[in-house]
């Protein structure tokens, strides 16, 4: 016998005194070793240092009813509206391209399949906590030795049925339960984080290629603008009234502000690529959806962000990493019972017969039954610095557990600070384009009147387009802002979403 897997084993043939025995065992009681699981300590701060002061979106009034105008409704989002957070900013189109890539995202469905592969992981483990029965049939021919025996050969024919069942003494099996449902859970909130993940993305995509298109229409614009400047400085020069420097001026800023257009179309077909492929399409088959131009609404919104508290329930990031450390804190139980007994309760039943015809006609019933103990007693080292591993790994797992909700506080205190600022930035590169509008109309007067030059009207032009270029930009960091501060709350997903995996397409 190998000295470092030596075992102790024991067999009661006896079966009264057995039954005593295994009645004994049974309702006893168990003891679970390892470390029972509970939840750290929420150490997050009071409120978030960063809020939503009383900076509001304001649309521009109408130029006519400026101070006749209605005050349009500041929006307020709660809590328990995060679920579906796309449809407050009431863009029909950007609501339904959202439903679509929650039904076909293949990262979507890839974490929906490791959700039942970690169920099925479960069920493995569960299994464990029953008996085992297996089913045997065997025809064999023996000789026994002439030596020991009597050196003839014999037909032996045999059936019947083989049970063990390991009795769970030191809820080893139990703590690889709690590993499996807990594992389960992380995969789940690892689903939830996946759909935050991708709805955010979704919108992100499509505010991108609404931004891109403003600029595009913005440059388009300001192209015809230049263009008409271009045949005034022509029809001046040809009247002997301007020189050829006004007009070469003229025209390398139209064709500045022409090259401007390649890149802007390449960022919309670019971006609808990028959203085709979210949605589980291939690029290009959303052309027609987004080919017309249509802004996203900048609407009045607040939202009620709540208390850092709030993060540990509605963040699945922060879920998954505490069920994971829930996971591996109950390893460390299954590695601690290693330390100890294995009680196995073993049995058969069947028959045995030298002949087929006998076998179920003659006195061919055979039994037994009994229980095993094996312990191994001179693997301590070895289980002992196994125990180790996991209990590091748990020390690792808190970490993580800590490090994501650091993570989750500074996300959202980011996305407050540039939501908030960046309205303000939007509210003043509105009046820059309203000033530079003005400015290129009168400076152009002035030029086409004599009274002043052309680099008056050029700079105008320039800072117009310019202007206009970084107001559509700034429209869409806001949207693009309130989407990533939605994220940042852990918007995008509902409870139970991943109770309606067995509903989902399967390939």
């Amino acid at each position: 016998m190998n000295i470092k897997q030596s075992k102790i084993s024991h067999s009661i043939y006896d079966s009264p005194k057995f039954i005593i025995w295994i009645f004994l065992i049974l309702f006893s009681g168990c003891a679970t070793v390892g470390p029972d699981y509970v939840p750290p300590e929420k150490k997050v701060p009071e409120e978030f240092n960063a809020q939503l002061e009383a900076v509001k979106i304001e649309p521009p009034k109408p130029e006519k009813e400026q101070d006749s105008a209605p005050p349009i409704p500041v929006k307020k989002i709660t809590q328990e509206m995060l679920g579906d957070w796309w449809n407050t900013l009431e863009d029909p189109l950007l609501s339904e391209l959202v439903e679509r890539a929650i039904k076909g995202n293949l990262d979507l469905r890839l974490a929906q399949s490791r959700v039942r592969e970690e169920r099925a992981r479960r069920g493995i483990a569960a299994a464990d906590r029953f008996p085992t029965i297996n089913a045997s049939a065997s025809p064999a021919r023996q000789q026994t030795s002439g030596e020991t025996g009597t050196g003839q050969a014999t037909n032996l024919h045999s059936t019947g049925f083989d049970a063990s069942w390991e009795i769970d003494l030191f809820g080893g099996i139990e703590r690889s339960v709690e590993s499996a449902k807990a594992s389960v859970e992380a995969r789940e909130e690892e689903l939830n984080d996946t759909l935050v993940t991708l709805v955010a993305e979704a919108a992100l995509n499509y505010v991108e290629i609404r931004t891109f298109q403003a600029r595009l229409t913005a440059a388009e614009k300001n192209l015809r603008s230049q263009e008409e400047t271009l045949q005034i400085v022509n029809d001046r020069l040809e009247s002997g009234l301007t020189t050829t420097l006004t007009l070469e001026q003229a025209n390398y800023n139209f064709e500045n502000t022409k090259s401007e257009i390649p890149t802007l179309k390449t960022g919309i077909e670019q971006g609808k690529n990028g959203l085709a492929v979210l949605l589980g399409k291939f690029p290009g088959s959303l052309k027609n959806d987004l080919e017309n131009y249509t802004p996203v609404p900048i609407l009045p919104i607040e939202v009620a962000i709540g208390v850092p508290a709030d993060l540990l329930r509605r963040r699945p990031d922060i879920r998954r990493t505490e069920r994971e450390l829930a996971a591996q804190t109950a390893r460390v139980g299954v590695a601690t019972a290693d330390l100890y007994p294995k009680l196995t309760l073993f049995g058969s039943v069947g028959l045995e017969s030298l002949s087929a015809a006998s076998l179920f006609t003659g006195p061919a019933a055979a039994f037994s039954i009994g229980p095993k103990i094996t312990w191994n007693v001179f693997d301590a080292g070895r289980i002992r610095q196994n125990i180790k591993i996991e209990d590091e790994k748990q020390e690792q797992s808190l970490i993580q557990y800590e490090l994501s909700i650091l993570t989750a506080v500074k996300d959202v205190e980011n996305a407050v600070i540039d939501y908030a600022l960046e309205q303000v930035r939007r509210k003043s590169l509105i009046k820059s384009v309203e000033a530079a509008t003005r400015a290129v109309d009168l400076s152009r007067e002035l030029y086409t009147t004599g009274l002043s030059d052309f680099l008056g009207v050029l700079e105008a032009e320039r800072s117009l387009f310019q202007f206009q270029d970084q107001l559509a930009l700034s429209e869409g960091s806001v949207v693009s802002n309130l989407i990533r501060l939605y994220k940042s709350l852990g918007g995008g997903w509902k409870p139970l979403m991943a109770d309606t995996l067995d509903e989902a397409p399967r390939y």
